[in-house]
């Protein structure tokens, strides 16, 4: 073969991959509406006001007869959708790599999330066990989604622009977030124009993201490929979920550097799902905020973390994407604790405060998964990345659980809100201590210049 083959070859497929990028790209502005309109805005105050008219005079519900606070049950709903999408993500995970066919998964999970969510147009009065199933069924999908999506990461783009490339992501996701939330603000700030009550404007919101989640799947679907399967990838059949999540643990014992950093990111990063999924209920129920100063607030997250993310990825070129990761978390820390100490019904703080988690929010996420792509053996990404994935986009179950039972022990959102710091300081120590050259090593992969 010439020269001039070669090159004509490795053009064309630089193209190919540049074509999958920018297709790749286009879930996370897909999916993103699903986790700030829905997941960080509406849902949690929505579903806690349906909650809390199906309470009794004590202010609990009674799902398959046990008592939960009404205030706790959408931070109970969010933890249940990872038990789902433990079963899950491994099985799906295991076969895409097995099979080299992720595309239809992503599909298939992606639109099962996108009805769950547009389902929820019917969540009002007082059936809140409907929203608590819709939530769990729209998570656990999203999750699984979420997890194949990733795992083209490490397929589509080379070491050294895997931290730019999903950084893009992230950006595209925020920039998604940030059109669609004006559009929700316009529609509820002025429901009553539009001859709607505030309640059915709710709805709209929550079905919208739904549409607008399965409208722009379509562009992933139509330009990313499927891929046979290689590497250490063995043939079989799929073990039941748990059984293939211990099988896929078991293998990352003899990659223990990449576990110490799973380990570590699954810490911290529950710390970061949480501040997401229940800043909102936080703001309503504590600080007395209006729901339209929380939209107002999400939308600032979601403009700064465009910058954040594209900035932090930036860093990461010249620091190397573990000490800037650090350096986010030291941020998290003290933005978390200026939370705890929030006025009530001011909410020009609480806006300082979300300009602080933009700016750090895109960023710490997207620099988190273009390292672990990076410690992932070759030919086993999407059984990797279910495992990274059960932590990720809200999907985690301690933080959500230890908020949730803090608020009903002690009847307080600041107290609940505090608890979290403990998940960023515990991650910070543990990612230190991880030699990251060391691990893309030993994963078999080439070791990028700044790492």
């Amino acid at each position: 073969m010439d020269t001039k083959t070669v090159r004509a070859q490795a053009a064309d497929e630089a193209a190919g991959l540049r074509r999958e990028q920018r297709g790749w790209y286009f879930y996370d502005w897909a999916c993103s509406v699903y986790s700030t309109s829905v997941l960080t805005v509406f849902l949690g105050p929505y579903l806690t006001s349906v909650a809390e008219s199906a309470a009794d005079a004590d202010g609990y519900v009674h799902p398959l007869g046990l008592p939960v606070r009404a205030g706790s049950f959408f931070a109970y709903s969010v933890s249940l959708s990872v038990i789902v999408a433990v079963v899950l993500m491994p099985l799906v995970g295991a076969a895409a790599d097995r099979g080299g066919r992720k595309k239809p998964l992503l599909g298939a999970a992606a639109y099962t999330g996108a009805a769950a969510t547009t389902g929820m147009f019917f969540l009002d009065g007082d059936r809140y066990l409907l929203g608590g199933v819709l939530l769990v069924v729209a998570n656990a999908a999203q999750s699984v989604a979420s997890m194949l999506y990733n795992s083209y990461l490490p397929q589509i783009a080379p070491p050294e622009d895997r931290d730019a490339v999903s950084s893009r992501g992230w950006a595209f996701g925020y920039a998604a977030g940030s059109l669609v939330l004006v559009a929700d603000l316009v529609l509820y700030s002025a429901h009553g124009s539009f001859g709607l009550s505030e309640t059915a404007a709710v709805r709209i919101c929550l079905a919208s993201a739904g549409l607008w989640w399965g409208a722009f799947t379509l562009v992933p679907l139509r330009r990313l490929r499927d891929r046979h399967a290689r590497g250490e990838r063995a043939a079989g059949a799929a073990s039941p979920g748990l059984r293939q999540l211990a099988a896929t643990v078991r293998d990352m014992r003899r990659h223990p550097l990449t576990l110490a950093f799973l380990l570590a990111y699954l810490i911290y990063n529950d710390g970061i799902q949480t501040v997401i999924t229940q800043a909102s209920v936080y703001g309503s129920e504590e600080l007395g905020l209006g729901q339209s100063t929380l939209i107002t607030a999400v939308l600032l997250v979601q403009v700064l973390a465009v910058a954040g993310a594209l900035a932090m990825g930036r860093l990461a070129r010249t620091y190397g994407a573990k000490r800037t990761i650090l350096g986010s978390l030291v941020a998290w820390t003290a933005t978390l604790a200026a939370g705890y100490f929030l006025p009530a019904k001011e909410p020009v703080f609480f806006f300082v405060l979300a300009c602080g988690i933009g700016l750090v929010l895109g960023g710490s996420q997207a620099l988190s998964r273009s390292l672990f792509s990076h410690l992932v053996p070759p030919g086993k990404e999407a059984e990797y990345f279910s495992a990274y994935e059960l932590s990720d986009r809200g999907m985690s179950w301690l933080g959500p659980l230890l908020f949730g039972l803090t608020y009903q022990i002690s009847g307080s959102y600041r107290s609940a809100i505090i608890s979290l710091v403990a998940f960023f300081v515990i991650g910070f120590a543990l990612l230190a201590r991880v030699p990251v050259r060391r691990a893309v090593a030993a994963a078999g992969n080439p070791v990028p210049e700044k790492i």
